[in-house]
């Protein structure tokens, strides 16, 4: 499941909402009784797991209609608008077999779950996959700063990657300014540096552009990987990820 935009508490009043309309429908259908209120009422008493079951199957339903539409806006974009090195860091060779994307945030609990998998997938294929990683901050400002410390370690030659991985480490410890500086100094980056660099125009234009860009394909949470071109929504195994390798 992704990390999405809406409330928990939202998603449950939709849920219901999307569940009711399920339930009027299919009574339209003969499928359930004709919805007078009694006949309803005891119908949905004598099968209470029937309206879960018809709002998982309208949730699932809904989930597929939006990868659909991803796919399709990455299909449209192409590979080369998610390799640009001015909107992700990207590394690997250029004419590799294989290529691996991922859009994140670094406050992303779902981002951290899966960071031991791309880790391990990263260690392992480095020489034959070309890797884009692109910084997609969607939880609030501390997320804005963590992403543009990360755009701006770019600028301090081969810092990016330690910087990276040390930040998706983190466990559930939320990034905060306190946890970017300690780490910044863990990976050896210079921190007057990096606090200018952290607000210039190419920092800012990476940030821009990259929103911009998940806007476009739109991905609505994270993680989002695209690997080999194909859209995987959310947390992401090893085992998934050699699957759509063919590795």
């Amino acid at each position: 499941m992704n990390e999405r935009w809406i409330t928990a508490a939202q998603g449950g009043l939709i849920g219901a909402a999307v569940a009711l309309a399920i339930v009027f429908g299919a009574t339209a259908m003969g499928i359930l009784p004709v919805a007078t209120d009694a006949r309803l009422h005891d119908y949905l008493i004598a099968h209470p797991g029937l309206v879960y079951e018809m709002q998982a199957k309208a949730e699932l339903d809904q989930a597929d209609a939006e990868r659909s539409e991803e796919q399709a806006a990455v299909d449209k974009l192409g590979l080369k608008k998610l390799f640009d090195p001015a909107v992700a860091y990207v590394t690997g060779p250029a004419n590799a077999k294989n290529t691996f994307v991922e859009l994140f945030d670094y406050n992303c609990g779902h981002c951290r779950n899966t960071y031991p998998a791309v880790r391990a997938y990263y260690e392992a294929h480095k020489k034959d996959t070309r890797f884009a990683f692109i910084n997609f901050p969607i939880f609030g400002e501390d997320s804005t700063n963590a992403a543009r410390v990360s755009v701006a370690s770019r600028l301090q030659g081969d810092r990016y990657l330690p910087l990276h991985f040390a930040l998706m480490g983190q466990g559930k410890v939320a990034i905060d300014q306190n946890i970017l500086i300690a780490t910044a100094k863990s990976v050896g980056l210079d921190l007057n540096k990096l606090s200018a660099d952290m607000y210039g125009k190419d920092t800012d234009k990476a940030i821009v552009g990259a929103l911009r860009l998940a806007r476009e394909a739109k991905f609505r949470g994270t993680p989002v990987f695209i690997v080999n071109g194909k859209v995987h929504d959310g947390e992401i195994t090893e085992a998934e990820i050699k699957k759509l390798t063919g590795g």
